[in-house]
């Protein structure tokens, strides 16, 4: 399945659009406070042959709580994500290891230059990419936002990925506002 988001870089607040047929798939809601975010929610939008659209929440990340929820069920965040062991693995290794469930696929999660990568450490398949624009275009039209989940992740984690990729590109924004860009010309 491949994807857009219709807004951009944010993607907070966007809906997803199939690209074969441009249908809304699914639309990303965050709800924030003077204080920051405090839900972002996953509704799907994408109805089942014979049904009429239908709009169910079927995910959510709870910022402060630091949880996340698939279909109903929360699960802390460091429950499902686990980091390499051992300092000589963390500075060589930067991805992240997310497995919802002991009965699911764990997923290695990395950066690359063009985006996120998800591949299934059991298979070695790369079952998700989610490509981020990097730089906003000032003149043009800025590349939107696209999600491809393959046939495993599809049927097995598909609101979960969406989930840790949306969390991974926020955290990934933040800390990028966060960090000097340049250090201060020293007289």
């Amino acid at each position: 399945m491949e994807a857009t988001f219709d807004n951009k870089a944010n993607v907070l607040n966007a809906k997803v659009h199939a690209t074969h047929d441009n249908s809304v798939l699914y639309v990303v809601n965050t709800k924030q406070t003077m204080w920051g975010r405090t839900l972002t929610e996953l509704w799907d939008k994408n109805p089942l042959p014979g049904e009429v659209e239908t709009n169910t929440r079927v995910g959510a990340i709870h910022w402060k709580q630091r949880k996340f929820e698939v279909h109903g069920t929360w699960k802390s965040i460091d429950d499902v994500r686990r980091r390499p062991a051992g300092l000589k693995n963390r500075v060589r290794q930067r991805s992240r290891f997310w497995k919802w469930a002991d009965d699911h696929e764990e997923y290695s999660i990395v950066h690359l230059e063009d985006g996120w990568k998800a591949t299934c450490t059991g298979t070695n398949a790369v079952e998700a990419t989610f490509t981020v624009p990097y730089r906003p275009q000032i003149f043009g039209k800025t590349k939107p936002v696209v999600l491809n989940l393959g046939k495993g992740a599809l049927s097995r984690d598909e609101v979960f990925l969406i989930l840790v990729l949306i969390y991974s590109e926020t955290k990934r924004q933040e800390k990028m506002v966060r960090t000097p860009s340049s250090s201060p010309i020293q007289l």
